[in-house]
């Protein structure tokens, strides 16, 4: 790489990855109190919350990778602009086709890796995303016993627990009953509890000490009262089911899953559209971050002698209206009305004429400027609404 390689190369690796870790920490942060809480409502170990962050990250990276892109190189091309450094690379004879060689580096390495993601990487952390929430919900997490609350096992029991410390290992203000039928029945109360494992592993050991035990069977003229320090109850824990296979749901499916259930006659026919408008929905996500350098060159040089950053506000806007856009077109091919391909490419084709007629205009216009009309209304609004602050009319008069 020459020194300008290199030089570019830094200008956009800087706020590219800190765009990406950024808006995957946000991402994550916002979906981060949501888990907890259902985490805390399910019973289930804080642990579980951090697999499931990160088999959400894969997610998020999908739609973080073409910001962080666009981002990564507008900023760049406005820092050359601003600082009158794209100016000096012009006047040597350094085109703008030049000036994007290193940010389609990005762009292929990125693409190359957002379609991995979107591919396959993603489709089975959604897949083991949904099983921790299943396996949480069924108690094969390591759910424990609500404190304060009843709890009902399997063959009646129904189990009690007032405190509980050093993370459940520590039980005390224990009630217990169990009721065979309406004429037998068992019901304990101890002052402290255990949890033991046992080797039937559908089978849980509840050691109980300083208690007292109440049992009823017919023909006692009044229940049996018996004094322990220490009582081994058996509780059945509940039946754990199997979690459904992969696949069932298009976003678990690969790319190669995708294109079979597609092409297989003997699907359902909702599927198979769904299928295809899911297929041509990823591909056109990796497919238009080939279009971001275009799109970031356009936008990232400002006006001159301006430091407006309109741009940075066009971009985003724009490459999220984009993302939208291709949602609805997948919803609507997988519906079937509208041909999945048409729905999908359709729009990409609009946004890449668009970029095209962008990037034309900056590049080959003497003083061409994309959103230049966009930048003199802004520029009149901004000067407009300095005028109604009271500090700025007597600092003019």
């Amino acid at each position: 790489m020459q020194s300008i390689d290199r030089y570019m190369a830094r200008l956009i690796a800087v706020p590219l990855f800190s765009t990406l870790i950024i808006a995957a920490m946000l991402l994550v942060l916002d979906r981060m109190l949501r888990l907890f809480d259902f985490v805390a409502a399910e019973g289930g170990p804080v642990s579980v919350v951090w697999r499931m962050l990160a088999n959400l990250l894969p997610e998020y990276m999908g739609l973080g990778i073409p910001i962080g892109m666009l981002l990564g190189t507008l900023l760049a091309f406005r820092k050359l602009a601003t600082s009158s450094e794209l100016d000096v690379m012009r006047a040597v004879g350094m085109g703008y086709g030049r000036l994007l060689r290193v940010p389609y580096f990005f762009a292929i390495g990125l693409a190359l890796l957002n379609l991995l993601i979107v591919g396959w990487v993603q489709p089975w952390s959604r897949y083991n995303y949904e099983e921790l929430r299943f396996d949480l919900r069924s108690g094969a997490l390591g759910a424990s016993i609500k404190v304060g609350e009843f709890t009902t096992f399997p063959g009646n029991i129904t189990v009690r627990i007032e405190e509980s410390a050093d993370k459940g290992t520590r039980l005390s203000g224990i009630f217990a009953q169990m009721r065979q039928d309406n004429d037998r029945w068992m019901a304990v109360a101890a002052e402290r509890g255990q949890f033991l494992a046992t080797e039937d592993k559908e089978t849980i050991l509840f050691r109980l000490t300083n208690g007292t035990l109440l049992h009823y069977e017919p023909g006692f003229t009044e229940p049996r009262v018996l004094t322990f320090s220490q009582h081994d109850l058996p509780i059945p824990l509940p039946k754990s089911e199997n979690f459904r296979g992969r696949g069932g749901r298009n976003l678990e499916r690969t790319l190669p899953e995708l294109i079979r259930v597609g092409l297989d006659p003997k699907a359902d026919p909702d599927d198979r559209n769904a299928s295809w408008a899911n297929l041509h929905f990823r591909l056109v996500e990796v497919v238009t971050m080939f279009l971001l350098p275009l799109l970031a060159l356009a936008l990232g040089v400002p006006p001159k002698r301006s430091t407006s950053a309109l741009g940075v506000f066009v971009s985003i806007v724009m490459i999220v209206t984009q993302h939208k856009i291709n949602e609805y077109g997948e919803d609507f091919g997988a519906l079937g009305r509208v041909d999945p391909v048409l729905a999908l490419w359709g729009p990409f084709v609009v946004f890449a004429l668009l970029v095209g007629w962008m990037y034309y205009t900056i590049a080959y216009v003497p003083g061409g400027q994309p959103i230049g009309a966009l930048e003199r209304v802004f520029g009149k609004a901004g000067k407009a609404l300095g005028r109604l602050i009271p500090g700025r009319r007597k600092a003019a008069a």
